[in-house]
């Protein structure tokens, strides 16, 4: 008997089917992720059922909707829309007459919906007690079609759709597309990391990238106001808006950075000003991470793509830090970074041109190859420690929800 009173969806783990004896904490935080982005929906039930699982709405809710949602949510390698059909308490036969019936219908709506003129059958019996095997299956599944539509044909090399028939224990799920997701692990299963977020192309990527690896995402925004305006602001804030439909919520710490810089352009070399401008950034990062309970920083660094960014330089950079930095996009390229900030939605917002802190005292000619003991001989014309706490005292927090048509 088909379910017409749900619309079902299943859904498919990617690497969290690997996860061995962990599979079921990965995947029971897979189902409360997904909960939680469907919970503004009426009548939503989720069930994880032997490694899939099945998202049941009411037939009024936006299939569209949940299928956006749900793809987005990292962990989900794939979804489809689904029919249901119940042969609980049905001998084998019976239970594949009902099947092939629903296959047929299935197969008709398609020829009206998509005008396919070929198909393929790819039976799955997941149910091992059930008596009937997968190939066989197929071939019964496959006459009930082409009796029930005459103008199809079966191609099993190009066909112009592949109907997916899974029988499970006293259900079979009948669906035709399997909608990719974004993969990776569910959100929370690798703790929290702090993103250094900037207005460019490069962090929200990087933000992205580790929240792919189930990290939980909070950030801090360095600024130069009056130098930067509050337009750069609100470009940064409508990044961290994208950024937490994938992250969930994120708290944004802003900090001016200018009394700082302003210091260093009066008592240190010119050409070492990026990076020391850099290393107070991470100096006031980790506390910021220490705030937090943040396990690491996280920036967008690529290796080589500007002065601050050689591998001297980061060396350095790190130097002024105790706690681990990830640079998930330091073997990428642009042209790398840039499509996959295409693909998430932020490059649009980061290449308006809004100055940002990074631009402001910038040196003619910086420092590529900066030694440790020059920079700290440098430092040490400043209260550093002061210039640190000033800037966290006058720091703002805002909590960053996502986008609403996101």
């Amino acid at each position: 008997m088909i379910n017409e009173s749900e619309k079902i969806y299943i859904v498919r783990c990617g690497e969290t089917a690997l996860k061995g004896q962990n599979k079921s904490y990965f995947e029971r935080m897979l189902v409360q992720r997904i909960r939680k982005l469907l919970s503004g929906m009426k009548g939503v039930s989720i069930e994880r059922v032997d490694g899939l699982i099945f998202v049941r709405t009411g037939l009024d809710i936006d299939g569209t909707e949940v299928l956006k949602k749900v793809g987005r949510v990292f962990g989900v390698d794939s979804i489809s829309p689904a029919v249901e059909i119940n042969f609980d308490g049905m001998d084998a036969e019976t239970a594949l007459d009902e099947i092939g019936h629903a296959a047929a219908d299935f197969a008709m709506e398609l020829i009206r919906t998509k005008g396919i003129k070929t198909f393929k059958i790819d039976a799955r019996r997941a149910d091992k007690m059930f008596p009937i095997e997968s190939p066989m299956i197929a071939r019964r599944m496959g006459a009930y079609v082409l009796k029930g539509c005459k103008v199809l044909k079966v191609d099993v090399h190009e066909p112009d759709a592949k109907l997916f028939v899974n029988v499970r224990r006293g259900r079979a799920y009948i669906y035709e597309t399997k909608i990719s997701g974004f993969g990776g692990l569910p959100l929370g299963t690798n703790g929290k990391g702090l993103v250094l977020l900037s207005g460019g192309i490069d962090s929200p990527v990087a933000a992205f990238v580790m929240s792919h690896r189930g990290m939980y995402i909070d950030a801090v925004h360095f600024h130069s106001f009056p130098y930067t305006s509050e337009r750069a602001y609100e470009k940064v804030r409508e990044l961290a808006s994208i950024l937490a439909g994938y992250c969930g919520r994120i708290r944004m710490h802003s900090i001016n950075l200018l009394p700082i810089q302003e210091q260093i352009v009066q008592n240190c070399p010119e050409e070492e000003t990026t990076i020391l401008v850099r290393r107070f950034m991470m100096k006031i990062a980790e506390r910021v991470a220490a705030e937090e309970e943040s396990m690491m920083l996280i920036t967008g660094e690529s290796l080589g793509q500007v002065a601050s960014q050689t591998a001297e330089s980061l060396v350095v950079t790190d130097q002024a830090v105790s706690m681990p930095v990830m640079r998930p996009l330091i073997a990428m390229d642009k042209t790398e970074i840039m499509a996959t900030a295409k693909e998430i939605g932020t490059y649009e917002v980061s290449i308006q041109p809004y100055e940002d802190c990074c631009t402001v005292f910038l040196p003619k000619h910086p420092v590529t190859r900066p030694r440790l003991e020059r920079i700290l001989a440098s430092e040490s014309r400043l209260d550093c420690e002061g210039l640190i706490n000033a800037a966290l005292e006058n720091q703002t927090i805002d909590v960053i929800f996502p986008k609403e048509d996101w």
